[in-house]
């Protein structure tokens, strides 16, 4: 006779309908507005960049669970598909094909399988997958096609620097941020996204569209994207108003490069976050607080990958720094 144990865990207890299924699904529609428009300036080559990434991603989450671990296979539950989609959006659309399987091998089979798989992975899979390539491949990793609104041709795009590598270039040689500013595209073009980059750095109108979306389908929380950015806004304004020849103003920093998607789809990852909102807050001044020491005083003129990966790594300290009160806790 087999006997069924009730385990109870301590209070308090809470029922929701989410599933790792709809959460993924939502994430997966919150990005399509950004997909759109880095297709609308990329053509063909965001459109099979996006294609490799999730297929690959997927293939290789299936085959090392199947063959490798031998366990039960999750691909239903759809984190291979956004693994894939932000690995995607984390690279040029002229990326070369093996890169970006390799890319995407990392992404699932180092950064995600090899502690468990969904739930257990401590860094956030597909950061960890760009910075893999970053790393081991700068110059193709830092090749920016420009971009041509509703051009579908396979005519190979010329290449030129993002926003940001434009402005530190220009201010290591010398040259006031007021001058650098006239070659920069326009605020209206790094918000609607006519600008070089990854493909998910495109249009951070976009991605307001996508994370407005996250939030009215509570799938993410206010504290990380809100304290990153916020921090950001404070501190590129401390130096700007200091030397505003040599640093841009805050809005320059919020526009350009991944800090939206890093903000609103990186950092707010569950597995990878603090719980508390305490937690949370202090998270997100972190990645802020990196992601601007990196762009003004570091080698890179992009830190929002590396902000995010480093306060990865903090999140179990965080986490036991701000345990909230258990529920009946007598308060001393």
């Amino acid at each position: 006779m087999t006997t069924k144990l009730l385990t109870v865990s301590p209070s308090p207890h809470v029922h929701g309908d989410f599933s790792t299924q709809r959460i993924m699904l939502d994430v997966a529609i919150a990005l399509m507005p950004a997909l759109l428009v880095s297709i609308l300036y990329f053509g063909v080559g965001a459109l099979k960049v996006v294609l490799v990434a999730v297929v690959a991603c997927v293939l290789f989450e299936y085959l090392i669970q199947k063959f490798l671990l031998k366990v039960p296979v999750t691909i239903t539950d759809g984190s291979a598909l956004v693994s894939g989609l932000l690995l995607a959006f984390n690279v040029p659309s002229s990326i070369p094909t093996w890169m970006l399987i390799l890319g995407a091998l990392v992404t699932i089979g180092i950064a995600k399988m090899s502690f468990g798989g969904l739930g257990r992975n401590p860094f956030n899979p597909a950061l960890v997958g760009r910075v893999f390539l970053l790393i081991s491949f700068p110059v193709d990793m830092t090749n920016w096609p420009k971009p041509r609104l509703l051009d579908f041709s396979f005519v190979d795009a010329v290449s030129g620097a993002t926003a940001l590598g434009k402005l530190k270039e220009g201010v290591m040689m010398g040259e006031t941020v007021d001058k650098l500013m006239m070659e920069i595209p326009s605020y209206i073009d790094l918000f609607v996204g006519n600008v070089n980059g990854s493909l998910g750095e495109m249009s951070a109108a976009a991605l307001l569209i996508g994370a407005v979306y996250l939030l009215v389908r509570r799938v993410i929380s206010i504290q990380i994207p809100m304290s990153f950015i916020l921090s950001v806004v404070l501190l590129t304004g401390i130096f700007w108003l200091y030397d505003p020849s040599r640093y841009a103003d805050p809005l320059f920093h919020i526009l350009s490069g991944g800090l939206m998607l890093g903000a609103w789809f990186m950092a707010t990852d569950m597995v990878t976050s603090p719980m508390s909102k305490i937690g949370m807050i202090i998270f997100g001044l972190g990645c802020g607080l990196l992601t601007v020491l990196i762009r003004l005083f570091g080698a890179y003129p992009e830190g929002v990958s590396f902000a995010i990966l480093i306060m990865n790594a903090v999140v179990p300290l965080i986490n036991r720094s701000c345990t909230p009160k258990r529920f009946g806790e007598v308060l001393k």
